[in-house]
């Protein structure tokens, strides 16, 4: 009987390997939104359909797949980058796999996803965001009008940053430059048009005009709401595109 996934522990920090059957050599690195958990017994993207059926395809495609809890809420901070190194340390030294790998992010991933990929420039062959949010900034501003949820994400970024709270729009002012791509690595977005938390056109929109401007290479798909988790061949069709140089 073949092992399907490895738990392990890092800095406290729960992470997932889902091993495919049929190896192909090539690993997908996934980085989840803010409420996207990772415990000893479970996680958000075993626990939802749509989410694990994403898991599924790229299993039988041959990847292996791996994510961790990164601190939770953790809004792209550095001590999630950081850990976010030393779990692809782990998952390369522990298997059989080649070490320029994919990435897969969803929501808040994007934001820890865009430092990662920054600082392992020749180790990502390729990225997918899934109704990214690429713009603390911009987030924070729209939250501004929702005063429902305004108090609990201030707090969360606060923390997060250990910033105090009436230092918060100094503060994202200087994350406008960070949370930029520094290198090419080739980018596939796939974005919801409504229903989502982090709208295109303060998001993907901006951050594809910033890459093409720079002669990445980018590509924006705009589609109708909650259809971004149905790309379950999408994903691996793109990551295959990159994978003749080993």
């Amino acid at each position: 009987m073949s092992i399907e996934e490895r738990i392990f522990s890092l800095d406290g920090q729960w992470n997932t390997i889902h091993l495919p059957e049929q190896p192909n050599g090539f690993a997908v690195m996934i980085f989840g939104d803010c409420n996207h958990f990772v415990d000893q017994q479970s996680s958000l993207w075993k626990q939802n359909k749509d989410r694990f059926e994403l898991i599924q395809t790229l299993k039988q495609k041959g990847y292996t797949v791996f994510y961790s809890n990164l601190y939770g809420r953790n809004w792209g901070n550095q001590d999630a980058v950081n850990l976010a190194r030393r779990v692809y340390r782990y998952v390369i030294k522990y298997e059989i796999l080649n070490p320029s790998i994919h990435i897969l992010a969803e929501g808040m991933g994007a934001l820890t996803a865009l430092d990662f990929i920054n600082d392992m420039e020749g180790s990502i062959r390729s990225a997918v965001f899934l109704n990214p949010c690429l713009n603390l900034k911009s987030h924070f501003q729209q939250e501004k009008k929702n005063k429902l949820f305004l108090k609990r994400v201030r707090k969360e970024i606060s923390q997060a940053y250990g910033i105090k709270e009436e230092n918060m729009d100094e503060f994202l002012e200087k994350t406008v430059t960070r949370f930029t791509l520094k290198h090419e690595v080739p980018v596939k977005i796939f974005h919801d048009a409504t229903g989502t938390v982090y709208p295109f056109k303060i998001h993907s929109r901006p951050f594809e005009a910033s890459c093409l401007e720079k002669g990445y290479a980018v590509s924006l798909t705009i589609q109708m709401a909650r259809k971004s988790l149905g790309n379950f061949q999408a994903v691996p069709r793109f990551f295959s595109l990159y994978e003749s140089i080993l």
